[in-house]
């Protein structure tokens, strides 16, 4: 139960004090440009009002077998279903540890039930001879394309220090195989080693622009609390973090050859929490265990404020919270008034069960209002990018880089958007419309650069190979001086 150690600790409670700017904001925005001279101040510390809080009337979902606890779920809204990954552990998984379970269902109240109707399954356990050969837990899962990234805590044993992250791939959910050789991605900083020996883990992974961002939790970081607690961030221009790799410090982003180096900044007092982008408000929210239940506190996209007040999802809990979230990690659209209305959802465990440890997953929610989400054209476009609908011919239109690309196939625009509606939203014909993604279209891959499609003699690129078989388009293999000689479009995928 390698969570358990670091989410005993005392948690301190989110007041109005930690609302102001923990950062000069040096190096600019998430491509470090600095803001337009010409635009406005964005309004800070801005109260957000709440409405239509919601529970569920017990518990939504649970292992069966011999699971005795049931914590730190990642839950995501993927295809029309409501799929979530959690740790527990069966006696029929081996090793025995930390098991990482799957169930989906079709409401957030539950039931979820495995993928054949029954009871969840296992779907990820130790592997024995590797850093994770007996606990994996606290899983966090984004897709980008076809492909499922899971992020998790991996130990091989209960001793000291003796946890990191790990990365896993898997073409559906279901099945994983390790990435980096099965080696950790992160592990702990040891700037400081304290009385806590939790070490890294409780991870929590949002694709956006171009980055995989990983939130978690390491008890040698030098800006750890006392008892170990703290969030520490890390983005990466690939999923297994070999590649761009910065870490958030006091003055922002900056470049590091590795993921190993002094953690200087934390970004939340506390333990297992949540990270998600929501584009209706221009910010990430990281949700996290307070006294009264999951505060959701707000940040600026390069993490230099807080453009919003705290909001407080009340409640039971006895363990970190996950945010119901769109593949990407984003926050999906609400059903109702998507220019006003931020649906927030969480999953927690809410009792200590028989067996010391959290258990009894139940569902929370609440809306946030007053999004302001369709003012003007820069909110708009940070609002719906990654959203896919019905065009008006009877194809899919997805909102990519502030502009309309219509997709023939359905199935191609669901790998590289992030939400698809069902039903359009008039909103998006103010959008312009750039290009046309027609079957068999056009594909490249480069080496040193990826995979692009290319449209109307523009490179437009796209997250994997998933993409061109569910397209019929075969791949032709250039160089990359090859890929710079197109045109440059924009990426159709986050």
């Amino acid at each position: 139960m390698v969570a358990v150690v670091a989410a005993g600790a005392v948690l301190a409670a989110c007041s109005d004090g930690n609302v102001q700017s923990q950062a000069d904001g040096k190096g600019g925005g998430i491509g470090g440009a600095q803001q337009a001279p010409q635009e406005k101040p964005r309004p800070m510390d801005v109260v957000l009002a709440t409405s239509d809080p919601r529970a569920s009337g017990g518990v939504v979902a649970a292992g069966d077998q011999d699971a005795v606890y049931n914590y730190s779920p990642t839950v995501m809204r993927d295809g029309g279903k409501l799929k979530m990954w959690w740790c527990s552990q069966y006696g029929s998984a081996q090793p025995p540890g930390d098991d990482v379970l799957y169930a989906q269902s079709p409401s957030l109240d539950g039931p979820f039930t495995g993928p054949s109707g029954g009871g969840p399954a296992a779907v990820f356990s130790g592997a024995p001879g590797g850093f994770d050969g007996m606990h994996t837990c606290d899983p966090s899962v984004i897709k980008v394309g076809s492909t499922y990234y899971m992020y998790y805590t991996g130990a091989a044993g209960d001793h000291a220090l003796g946890n990191s992250i790990g990365l896993a791939t898997s073409p559906d959910g279901l099945t994983w195989t390790r990435a980096a050789g099965g080696r950790p991605i992160i592990g702990p900083a040891h700037d400081v080693h304290r009385a806590n020996v939790y070490g890294a883990g409780q991870p929590s992974a949002v694709y956006l622009d171009g980055w995989f961002y990983v939130l978690f939790t390491d008890t040698t970081a030098k800006a750890a609390g006392w008892n170990g607690a703290g969030q520490f961030l890390l983005r990466a221009k690939d999923a297994a973090f070999t590649r761009g790799v910065e870490t958030l410090g006091e003055q922002g982003f900056v470049a590091k050859p590795t993921t190993i180096s002094p953690r200087t900044r934390s970004l939340v007092d506390g333990f297992s929490t949540d990270l998600m982008w929501v584009g209706s408000l221009d910010a990430f929210v990281i949700a996290h265990e307070t006294d009264a239940g999951t505060t959701l506190t707000f940040w600026t996209r390069d993490f230099t404020a807080q453009p919003y007040r705290p909001a407080l999802i009340p409640g039971a809990w006895k363990e970190g919270p996950g945010l119901v979230r769109r593949p990407d990690g984003h926050a999906p659209l609400t059903s109702g008034d998507v220019c006003d209305r931020v649906p927030f959802d969480v999953v927690r465990a809410t009792i200590i069960g028989g067996a010391g440890a959290p258990t009894d997953l139940k569902h929370f929610g609440l809306d946030v209002r007053g999004s302001r989400a369709c003012d003007g054209d820069a909110r708009l476009r940070t609002s719906f990018e990654g959203v896919a609908m019905p065009s008006p011919q009877r194809t899919i239109d997805l909102v990519a880089d502030g502009k309309l690309v219509r997709v023939d196939r359905r199935s191609v625009a669901a790998a590289l958007a992030g939400e698809v509606l069902d039903q359009r939203l008039k909103v998006v014909d103010r959008f312009p419309q750039a290009a046309r993604l027609s079957a068999g279209a056009k594909t490249v891959h480069a080496p040193g650069r990826g995979y692009g499609v290319v449209l109307d003699g523009k490179l437009y690129a796209v997250p994997d190979a998933g993409t061109a078989a569910l397209n019929d388009s075969a791949v032709e293999e250039i160089g990359d001086q090859a890929w710079d000689g197109f045109p440059a479009g924009f990426s159709l995928a986050g």
